[in-house]
Parts: structure tokens; sequence; C-alpha cells
């Protein structure tokens, strides 16, 4: 199929794109990696008057380490972000994650900022950033608003990003030594979309107590759910398998999936558990530090 009319407009600066946005309110589309919104518009599920093009921005595509912070311009490629020895070193959930994503032709393409926006819920970016307490910048015609990754996901597809507002970097927190992460996620196949996904990190002082979890699932809700119970189950333990065990209990109970196409709510609970428990004991692995199994 073919997209319905619209007008072209590749954008000079952000403030270039800003003003577009601001002048069809409600009826413009920003084309950054166009591995969604294409697809949308082919199949006239999106039907957009106006495509403001951001690839010429390239001041938007930068990954860079400041005061404890990992900054990603929003237009940076999920292919430069698995290729980042920077990304790999300050927070290795992050280039977890991307493995994920689709396959190398699609991570080509997409961006950081691109699925933010999109805020698909089994999408494997906005779980991380749940997780570990990123944030969104996205600039407006009223300056810049940062925008706390928990307050930015509203449901399916919806954002509290405003019609004339583009996003224009996230950040994250560069992890702590004694860290070890995970993301894991079940699909059909390698490639497809996830039909749950696990976002999980450990920090383990020297003598392997648990200083903080963080913990949130994908595909499992109308937004990336953090498992705020599971987490404190975890802190002060030693990571043993009881602990571990009663937190996937805990994540699992507060899932709320739905029946779908390729698998039942009661399903998707079910494996909340196993790869919670999966994520959590690859973590520990991980940290560098020895504790108690």
């Amino acid at each position: 199929m073919k997209p319905s009319p619209f007008t072209y407009h590749r954008a000079a600066s952000v403030d270039d794109a800003v003003a577009w946005l601001g002048r069809h309110e409600g009826d413009a589309k920003v084309l950054a990696g166009g591995q969604s919104l294409v697809p949308l518009m082919n199949f006239r599920l999106a039907a957009p008057a106006v495509l403001v093009d951001i690839n010429s921005l390239h001041e938007l595509s930068s990954i860079r380490r400041t005061n404890g912070t990992l900054t990603i311009g929003a237009l940076t490629r999920q292919s430069a972000v698995e290729d980042s020895g920077l990304v790999a070193e300050a927070c290795p959930l992050l280039l977890q994650a991307t493995r994920l994503i689709g396959h190398r032709t699609v991570r080509n393409r997409g961006t950081v900022g691109g699925s933010m926006a999109h805020a698909d819920p089994v999408a494997e970016y906005p779980a991380t950033l749940v997780a570990l307490d990123g944030e969104i910048v996205a600039r407006g015609p009223d300056g810049e608003r940062r925008i706390a990754a928990r307050d930015f996901f509203l449901t399916v597809c919806m954002t509290s990003l405003g019609a004339n507002e583009l996003v224009t970097e996230v950040r994250v927190p560069v992890q702590p030594p004694g860290t070890g992460s995970a993301f894991l996620e079940q699909s059909r196949r390698h490639g497809d979309y996830a039909i749950v996904g696990v976002a999980a990190a450990v920090t383990v002082d020297e003598d392997g107590t648990c200083r903080d979890a963080r913990l949130a699932l994908a595909g499992v809700g109308g937004t990336p759910l953090r498992c705020d119970g599971a987490e404190a189950v975890l802190r002060g333990t030693r990571l043993e398998e009881t602990a571990i065990a009663e937190a996937a209990s805990s994540s699992a109970a507060a899932a709320d999936p739905t029946d779908d196409l390729h698998a039942t709510a009661q399903y998707k609970r079910a494996m909340v558990e196993v790869y919670v428990k999966r994520a959590l004991r690859l973590a520990r692995a991980r940290t560098g530090r020895v504790v108690a199994h």
C-alpha cells in the first residue's frame, strides 16, 4: 500500500523543526529512522499531513559522558549505540537492550529518540530507561524540558510529549562499580517483537550485599512497568535464590498483560516469572562480586 498524500519538509535546525511542528500542531510527524512511522503510513494507520525530516540535524547524533550521566542524541542510530565503547563501559544494560532490537539492518536506521517517541510498550529502550531512572529531553517553543522516563510513557504509543515538541536527547545515569545487568526477552524468533522483556540491574557491595536493584518489564501493560516491590525484596539481601524467586513472583503479580495473537495473559505472566529469575541470575553473575547463590 501507499501512504496518503503529505507535505515533506527537511528541517534546517532544531528550532526550524519545532516551528513546523507548532505550525501544524497535531497534524505533523517527525521523520527520523522511519522504521515504525513509514510502515504505519503505508498501511494508512497513520496519515500525517506533514512530515518533518530531521535527518540532517547532525547535532542530535552524539554519545557523551558528563558528570556521571550518559547522554545520547535523539538522532543517534541504534547501531552506533551498539558499537559504542563508551556505552559498553558506562551503561552495559543499554548495550544489552540494543542488541535485541530487530536485526542489524533495522538498527542501522532506527534511532534512540524515535524509539522513545513511538513508545511501543514491547520495545527495549523504554523499559531500559524506566529501569535506570533515565530522562528524555525535549525542545518546544518555550524551550527545553526534561521528562523522567516514568512520567514520559502514558499508554500504548502515547507519551507526555507535546505535539509541538521534539525529543533531542536521552540521559541515563552511569552504572556504578559492582553493578551487573541483563536485558532478556522472549520472542518467537530472534528479531521478532518481544512477548515479554526484562531489564534488570543490581549493584552489589564488596561484601556481597545488594545495595541497589532495578527491574522493569516490557510487553505486560500499556507502558513499561517498574517493579518497585521486587526491587525492595532484593535490596539488603545477598541475592540468594530465595530472594530472586520472591522478586520474580512479585514481578509476575504486578504485571498486567492482555491476551493477543502471540500469547495469553496467563502465559505472559508465567514468562515474567521465568525471565525475571534468569535476568537477575545473569545480572548477579556480571557484578564481579562474590555473592551467595
